[in-house]
């Protein structure tokens, strides 16, 4: 009798694991529909009603990207992954089609392939100097911001990228595509690195219908894809045990955009000189092509960026700001943040290269953390920098990631809003909220260690 009570029992309990996970599967579809709605809609609204419409809808979508990940974690991963790749595949396909909504960056990379293409550096010129008036037409130049008050900001991998898609096509939809390949690559490594941390791959559910990398690469087209790619698979190689080779890819992906640095904190071991001097290598070889200009290479970052995004006054430094509303704006005060914030990273990156626990959960939860105080130290003004976070979305799935992720569309621009809210405000909500939840989730991290250390007592 006991064996066959066994039997029963085990195939009842089968049955009901059977039944909760296609429940999952039919939750997860009906989110999966209703996200289709709001993307289809989201134009439209845009349309008429500004960014505002966007801002709203496309936070509700991300809101909706929590449950569904949580759903797709409990369904048969089999059919769930049929799901969320096909509908991930055709929310882009749908977004494509429009012209970017809220960016014009995506013109300025075509306009830079063109111009390496006839063999003139791109931080030459500013895209409205007369020398490259043979080059203009009505596609693509009428559209890049700047053109007359500065030259192309992106380091040379960028370029490098820049170049070779425009020989494919010089236009917006093949640098789209170009960087939706770039994607695909990043969805991959996410997948392998969620198998090889035995954690459902149903997960990357929380990359792929998430709104902001829909609309900030799908849509917009920001190259911000390309560093991220670059950045996983340096991560995965050296994850892999190939620590400088990994290095080496993860430099290629600072000379897309310099913020993800950080990362490498995670493969350096302290007083290891090999991986600085390839970093070092990398970063010559690099620019070697562009040295005509000495200096001049690194472009609008020296002439004007800084100062535009608020940098060089500190006035869009939001723990700064937030500093000088208690003790008032002072003489350096900016040195001494950028100082103070420098030293902090520093330190946080120590603390990650000494880390005992090598596993991979623990290394990339780390770096997890580590990019989010980057951010939070930062506090990027336009929404496509916190690109750099999604995969961890999926890979870790803190708090403070998704608060960071879906915070990060209040950034979008407010050029149609009827109202304007100060960016102070907005930044506040995003950072304020990121804060936090990151010391929340450090206090847990503390209140666990101390159950456990009295438990093993």
């Amino acid at each position: 009798m006991k064996p066959l009570r066994r039997a029963i029992t085990g195939q009842f309990g089968r049955l009901i694991r059977s039944d909760h996970k296609l429940s999952s599967l039919r939750g997860l579809a009906g989110i999966g529909i209703v996200l289709t709605g709001l993307t289809l809609v989201t134009p439209y609204a845009f349309e008429t009603a500004g960014d505002n419409a966007f801002i709203a809808l496309s936070m509700v979508a991300g809101l909706l990207t929590i449950v569904a990940t949580s759903l797709a974690e409990r369904s048969p991963p089999d059919r769930a992954l049929w799901l969320i790749i096909g509908l991930a595949i055709v929310l882009r396909a749908y977004v494509l089609l429009f012209d970017p909504l809220l960016s014009s960056d995506v013109y300025r990379y075509v306009w830079d392939g063109r111009v390496q293409a006839t063999g003139i550096n791109p931080y030459r010129y500013m895209p409205a100097d007369e020398a490259l008036v043979f080059l203009r037409d009505g596609m693509i130049f009428p559209h890049i911001n700047r053109a007359d008050t500065a030259v192309t900001i992106y380091p040379p991998v960028a370029q490098f990228f820049f170049f070779i898609v425009t020989r494919f096509g010089e236009s917006v939809t093949v640098m789209r595509l170009a960087l939706l390949g770039c994607e695909a690559v990043t969805v991959a490594l996410i997948m392998l690195l969620l198998r090889r941390m035995n954690r459902p791959v149903t997960r990357v559910a929380a990359y792929l219908w998430h709104p902001l990398p829909v609309w900030e690469i799908a849509n917009s087209g920001h190259v911000d894809a390309l560093m991220v790619a670059l950045m996983m698979l340096g991560l995965w190689i050296a994850l892999t045990g190939h620590a400088l080779r990994g290095a080496f890819v993860i430099a290629c992906s600072v000379l897309v955009k310099p913020y993800v640095a950080p990362v490498l904190a995670d493969i350096w071991r302290p007083w290891d000189l090999k991986m600085p001097l390839v970093l070092i290598a990398t970063i010559a070889l690099c620019y070697l092509p562009y040295l005509s200009l000495g200096w001049g290479v690194l472009g609008f970052l020296t002439k004007g960026y800084l100062m535009e995004e608020g940098i060089s006054a500190g006035n869009d430094l939001w723990l700064l700001s937030l500093w000088r509303l208690v003790a008032g704006e002072h003489q350096g005060d900016v040195v001494a943040y950028v100082v103070l914030a420098a030293l902090f990273l520093v330190f946080q990156g120590l603390s990650v290269a000494s880390s005992s626990d090598r596993s991979i959960a623990a290394r990339l939860a780390d770096l997890n953390m580590l990019l989010l105080i980057t951010l939070l130290l930062l506090s990027p003004n336009r929404p496509w920098y916190f690109l750099v976070i999604m995969p961890f979305a999926a890979l870790c799935g803190s708090a403070p990631t998704w608060v960071v992720s879906i915070g990060a569309l209040l950034l979008s621009e407010q050029l149609d809003w009827d109202f304007y809210i100060p960016r102070m405000v907005t930044k506040s909500v995003l950072f304020g909220g990121l804060l936090l939840a990151l010391i929340v989730a450090n206090l847990r991290t503390r209140m666990q260690r101390t159950a456990d250390e009295g438990l093993s007592q």
